[in-house]
């Protein structure tokens, strides 16, 4: 299994040592030449989310991302990635790869809040801890979006699809469920794959 980390700005590094701890390997993008490696799945790390979107497009790697993005590919997205994937941004006209149908608030909990942390349920997994730094959370989805998880009452977690979007960190605490859940859908994303070549 190999995961492309989008490694333009951001708490990259730190998904890459979780996710080889959980033996993937994994590889940077930084330019469009990069995408011409084989890899299987994409994490969008945090970061600012407008400059990861002008990053994304001056290096060439926009489009291509997101037609993969639309065919399939297993996405984690934490933070300013959760914001890149939402089809629109509360108060903000701009887009990216918009493969989500949900509206998202950016650094949604004000200064005093723009760093906390939290226990709280995530779907199919159980208890995690969430550290939020500057997060936005999600205002509302469209159907076919699981949320699959909410702190006081305010969505911080979402499934559409193969695409996860969180707006907590989950690379910066010990727990390695979030990113487990990932690894297994990757792994039948691949399952799926193989079957229908085989078919």
């Amino acid at each position: 299994m190999k995961i492309a980390v989008l490694a333009l700005q951001g708490a990259f590094i730190e998904h890459e040592k979780v996710l080889s701890e959980l033996g993937a390997e994994c590889i940077e993008l930084r330019n469009a030449e990069d995408l011409q490696q084989d890899f299987d799945a994409l994490v969008l790390p945090g970061g600012e989310s407008t400059v990861q979107g002008k990053l994304l497009r001056e290096s060439g790697m926009f489009e291509p991302l997101k037609e993969r993005i639309e065919a399939g590919m297993p996405v984690l997205a934490t933070c300013a990635g959760m914001i890149l994937l939402a089809d629109h941004i509360a108060d903000d006209d701009t887009r990216h790869f918009a493969t989500i149908p949900m509206t998202v608030k950016r650094n949604a909990y004000g200064r005093q809040l723009g760093s906390f942390h939290a226990y709280g349920e995530l779907e199919t997994v159980g208890q995690v801890p969430m550290t939020f730094i500057r997060a936005p959370y999600v205002v509302s989805v469209e159907d076919g979006v699981e949320v699959l998880a909410q702190v006081d009452g305010r969505i911080v977690a979402v499934r559409y699809g193969n695409q996860l979007a969180l707006a907590f960190h989950p690379e910066l605490d010990a727990d390695r469920q979030v990113h487990s859940l990932f690894i297994e859908a990757v792994e039948a994303y691949l399952h799926g794959s193989q079957q229908r070549h085989s078919a």
